[in-house]
C-alpha cells in the first residue's frame, strides 16, 4: 500500500469514526434538556423520572413547588462521598422549613444500592445514569465534575451552583439567601 493510500485510507477511517461519533452523540441526546442552563430551571426539568435505588421511580414533578437541592455524585467520588454527611444533616436540619434534597447518582445502580446499606442518608437518592453528567450540565456544571450542587427556589428558578463539595455551613447560607 503506497503512503498516499494508506493516508486517504485514515483520514477517511477518520471522518467515518467522528460521524458515527457524532450521530451517537445526537442520539443518546434526542430530546434532553437544552444547553446551558440560565437562571431558571427550565420546564424540561419536571416532566423526568429516575429510577430509584430501592425500585420504582422518582417524578421530579413531585419535587416541584418547594426550595430544592440538587447533589450530582457517585459512589467511586471521594469528594462526593465526604460530603454525604453535610447533605443529610442539611436534608434533616432544614426540612421543617421545607427544603428538600435529591441526590442524583451519576452511577450504575448496583453500586449505589450497596453503598447506601452501608451508609444510609435521610434524604432521596435517585439514579441518573452516567447520562447524570449531560443533566447536570445543563443545570451549569460545566466542567461536569463531580460532585455538583444546584440550588432552587420554590418557583424552580436556580439560586446558587458548586462544583466540588459543600458543607453544611455554606448549604446553610445558601438555604438563608433564598
Amino acid at each position: 500500500m503506497t503512503v498516499k493510500r494508506r493516508n486517504a485510507l485514515l483520514a477517511a477511517t477518520g471522518l467515518a469514526a467522528a460521524a458515527a461519533g457524532a450521530g451517537w452523540q445526537a442520539w443518546r441526546t434526542r430530546g434532553a434538556a437544552p444547553a446551558p442552563a440560565d437562571a431558571s430551571a427550565a420546564p424540561w426539568l419536571w416532566p423526568l423520572q429516575f429510577e430509584r435505588p430501592e425500585g420504582g421511580l422518582l417524578a421530579m414533578a413531585s419535587l416541584r413547588g418547594r426550595p430544592l437541592l440538587i447533589n450530582f455524585w457517585g459512589t467511586w467520588c471521594p469528594p462526593c462521598i465526604k460530603e454525604m454527611p453535610e447533605l443529610d444533616a442539611f436534608a434533616r436540619r432544614f426540612a421543617p422549613a421545607g427544603w428538600q434534597v435529591l441526590g442524583l447518582a451519576v452511577d450504575k445502580a448496583q453500586a449505589v444500592r450497596d453503598y447506601l446499606l452501608r451508609s444510609p442518608v435521610s434524604y432521596t437518592i435517585a439514579m441518573a445514569g452516567f447520562e447524570g453528567t449531560e443533566l447536570a450540565r445543563t443545570l451549569g456544571n460545566t466542567q461536569a465534575g463531580l460532585p455538583f450542587t444546584v440550588m432552587l427556589d420554590g418557583s424552580g428558578a436556580i439560586v446558587q451552583r458548586k462544583s466540588g463539595a459543600t458543607t453544611l455551613a455554606e448549604l446553610a447560607a445558601w438555604a438563608g439567601n433564598s
